[in-house]
C-alpha cells in the first residue's frame, strides 16, 4: 500500500446495481464527469496499456480530470515503440503516470524460464495481475477502457461490476468502434506507431503479432485476455 492510504471497504452487489441503474443511460463522457462528482480522484484507479488507440481514453480522462494519475503495468516485455508512445502521451496530455511492476526476482524468473512460451497465463499472472492486485485495496473504483466489441468476454460486461473485491468501472463499454474512430479523427489523436504496421492490439513482445482486433494476441493459444479483466 502507499503510505498514508487505508484499504477501502468492499462494495456490495446492491451498490453496484444502483450505480448501473444511474450510469448506464449516460454517455461515456457524462459517466466520467459524474464519477468524479461522486468519488475522490485519489480513490479512483485508472489503468492504461498505452497500446493501439489508448490516446482516445487518455485524451478524455486528461480533459475531464487532469489530476487523475494513470497506472501503467510495466511487464518488462513491452515493445520499444510502446515505451516511446507512453512518453509521447505523457508529454502531449501532461499525464502523471505511475508504473506498476512485479518484484524483480519474479520477473527475472519469467525471463530466464521463458514462461511466456510454456505458460503464458502464469507469465501474465506474475507480471500483470499480481502487481495490480497489490494496489487495488487502496482504491474504491478501478476504471478501465474496455469496449464490448473487442472480445466475446467483454461483450457481456456492464458499466459497473464487482471484480475480485473491487468495483470495476467500464465507462466506455458500449462505445462502438465507429464512435471511437470518429473521436480520434475529430481530435487528430495519434495512434500507437505499430498500428500502421497492422497491429490492432498490442501487448508484450513475445505474445503479440500483427492482426485485426485481438487476433494477434497469444497466437496459437486459446487465450484472449491477460487475466486482468477476468
Amino acid at each position: 500500500m502507499y503510505e498514508g492510504q487505508e484499504p477501502a471497504q468492499g462494495p456490495t452487489e446492491a451498490e453496484v446495481a444502483a450505480l448501473n441503474a444511474r450510469y448506464a443511460p449516460l454517455g461515456f463522457e457524462a459517466r466520467l464527469k459524474l464519477l468524479y462528482e461522486e468519488f475522490p480522484v485519489d480513490k479512483v484507479l485508472v489503468t492504461s496499456s498505452f497500446a493501439a488507440t489508448s490516446a482516445y481514453f487518455l485524451h478524455i480522462i486528461s480533459t475531464i480530470n487532469p489530476a487523475q494519475p494513470i497506472h501503467f503495468i510495466d511487464t518488462g516485455f513491452h515493445f520499444p515503440e510502446t515505451v516511446a508512445y507512453r512518453q509521447y502521451m505523457i508529454d502531449l496530455f501532461k499525464l502523471t503516470v505511475v508504473d506498476v511492476r512485479a518484484e524483480d526476482w519474479k520477473h527475472a524468473h519469467t525471463v530466464n524460464d521463458k514462461t511466456y512460451e510454456s505458460d503464458p497465463d502464469f507469465c501474465c499472472s506474475i507480471n500483470k495481475v499480481e502487481p495490480l492486485e497489490l494496489i487495488k485495496p487502496n482504491y474504491r473504483v478501478w476504471m478501465s477502457s474496455l469496449m464490448r466489441w473487442q472480445t466475446d468476454h467483454r461483450a457481456g460486461l456492464p458499466v459497473f461490476e464487482l471484480r475480485r473485491g473491487v468495483m470495476k468501472f467500464n465507462p466506455m463499454i458500449d462505445v462502438t468502434r465507429e464512435e471511437r474512430d470518429a473521436y480520434i479523427r475529430d481530435h487528430q489523436l495519434p495512434f500507437h506507431p505499430m498500428v500502421a504496421r497492422g497491429y490492432s492490439s498490442i501487448g508484450c513482445t513475445h505474445c503479440t503479432v500483427a492482426g485485426d482486433g485481438r487476433s494477434g494476441r497469444w497466437l496459437g493459444k486459446p487465450k484472449t485476455e491477460c487475466g486482468l479483466h477476468l
